[in-house]
């Protein structure tokens, strides 16, 4: 059987007619065949119900759904009663994350990386959950260097990790130079590529200044050009991201997650394209 080449990512709603929405950008989605939806999960537990009740609506829905769980600043009791209740809730697949420190909090608490809630969900809970970890194409922007940044994901693979998932990027190349250099430290499991549409100008140079992405100078120039010209951006945008896609499932990558910021219109669209 062909395996499923979309998942998708959501942060969960803060208000009733926020997660109203959501159900509807799940069916809207949903239609799509996704291998799964994963779900955010705040610095600190700060979402964590969120993230618990919106893992259950879209399991109610009939889909399979990973929630994230972040590690830093907690203690073992608080993620072991965590995976506890993903287990109760018939969840068997977490995205396993690091996570920034909480604003406020000066300790790292009981988890310091990735690395340690990985080996700790597989001493607790052996094979249980299928884990997620996340890749960095272009280096995490704490990472002392691009080795260290390498041995830290080989480190969470051989922790136990069962796949990945990349920050966003718009640089095929940078994708295919991380799968080569940790293919050639023994990685071998599917490294599943992050990819976020492109809604507006603002939104992305914000987002890609917090977590570090490269927006490259070409679509930056362009997206400029356009000044106040939503449409004109949303639509140079789809084609830009839609090229991105093709080149990276052509080049062999397992599937493509999207980043849709609890919206299905322009991730639809993408998906669209890529089917015909």
């Amino acid at each position: 059987m062909k395996p499923k080449l979309f998942s998708f990512e959501f942060f969960p709603p803060k208000t009733p007619e926020g997660a109203a929405k959501l159900v509807d950008v799940t069916k809207q989605l949903g239609a799509l065949d996704p291998a799964f939806f994963s779900v955010t999960f705040g610095a600190g537990g700060s979402t964590q119900d969120g993230t618990l009740s919106t893992v259950k609506a879209i399991r109610e829905l009939g889909f399979e759904a990973a929630p994230h769980l972040s590690c830093i600043g907690s203690t073992t009791v608080s993620i072991r009663q965590v995976l506890h209740q993903y287990r109760d809730a018939g969840v068997k697949h977490i995205v396993a994350l690091r996570g920034d420190l909480p604003s406020g909090m000066a300790q790292a608490g009981e988890f310091r990386y990735a690395t340690d809630l990985v080996a700790f969900i597989r001493a607790e809970h052996g094979e249980h959950f299928h884990l997620e970890v996340a890749a960095y194409p272009e280096y995490h922007p704490q990472s002392r260097s691009a080795r260290d940044d390498l041995t830290h994901f080989k480190q969470k693979v051989d922790a136990g990790a069962n796949s990945a998932i990349t920050q966003y990027f718009y640089n095929a190349d940078a994708y295919a130079h991380f799968v080569d250099a940790v293919g050639a430290m023994g990685v071998s499991i599917p490294i599943v590529p992050g990819i976020m549409p492109i809604a507006s100008f603002s939104q992305l140079s914000r987002f890609s200044d917090m977590c570090g992405a490269e927006i490259p100078r070409w679509i930056r120039k362009k997206m400029e050009s356009y000044g106040d010209d939503t449409a004109s951006i949303k639509a140079f945008g789809l084609d830009v991201v839609t090229d991105l896609c093709e080149t990276l499932i052509k080049n062999g990558a397992p599937g493509i997650h999207f980043y849709t910021m609890n919206s299905a219109v322009l991730t639809t669209s993408i998906c669209q394209r890529l089917a015909r």
